[in-house]
């Protein structure tokens, strides 16, 4: 069960291997793509006498940063997250096809893990942060303000999708009907919107 996922997940944060999790971005961009407009900067945070932790930050939109290596099914995706304001947005796209340039295509034909705290522009629930947009609402925004870090984690198995937020499920077994095998993507929503990035990490279930 997803509980039990998000334990080996929690022993194994710092972690590139020990519980089969892959590190998708390793400081650069290699490996991945940009489709659409703006893109995404590598910046770093910490003290400059310790080694210093490599961000994703968005810039511009609307566009996509996928990482076209590899097709992913069954899988535990997880991530951390920070806004620079409440209003910003942005979204984690998982099993979409090669959008060949067009970052609509991960929003047409996979399915989007919503960051956007305020709903906006028109408040509905299936647009929150944590939502699988446009399907599904959460349980409860469950990230933190902005400016800390959050975590999220993604599972897939076959067609269900369950997402906890720090620690807590705010999507269980939601049941799509779309693709079950596609490519994983950070989205910039747009030029007002500044959200960071980091510790990218797969482990597939087989």
């Amino acid at each position: 069960m997803f509980e039990e996922k998000k334990s080996d997940i929690d022993n194994d944060k710092d972690k590139n291997d020990g519980n089969d999790f892959v590190k998708l971005f390793d400081g650069t961009l290699d490996g991945w793509k940009m489709a659409g407009k703006g893109g995404f900067a590598i910046v770093f945070e910490g003290d400059r006498q310790q080694q210093q932790q490599p961000l994703l930050k968005t810039q511009g939109g609307m566009g996509l940063l996928w990482y076209c290596k590899k097709k992913f099914k069954d899988f535990v995706l997880k991530l951390e997250w920070k806004v620079t304001d409440r209003q910003d947005n942005s979204g984690v796209f998982v099993r979409f096809p090669n959008p060949n340039g067009d970052p609509w295509v991960a929003v047409n034909n996979g399915y989007e893990i919503q960051i956007d705290d305020l709903a906006l522009p028109d408040g509905d629930p299936v647009h929150l942060t944590g939502a699988m947009y446009g399907f599904m609402r959460p349980t409860k925004v469950a990230s933190r303000p902005a400016g800390i870090w959050n975590d999220l984690v993604i599972l897939t198995k076959d067609q269900k999708y369950t997402v906890n937020i720090n620690n807590e499920t705010v999507i269980k077994d939601f049941l799509g009907n779309r693709a079950k095998e596609g490519y994983i993507g950070l989205q910039n929503h747009d030029v007002k919107s500044t959200v960071y990035f980091r510790n990218i990490a797969i482990k597939e279930i087989l």
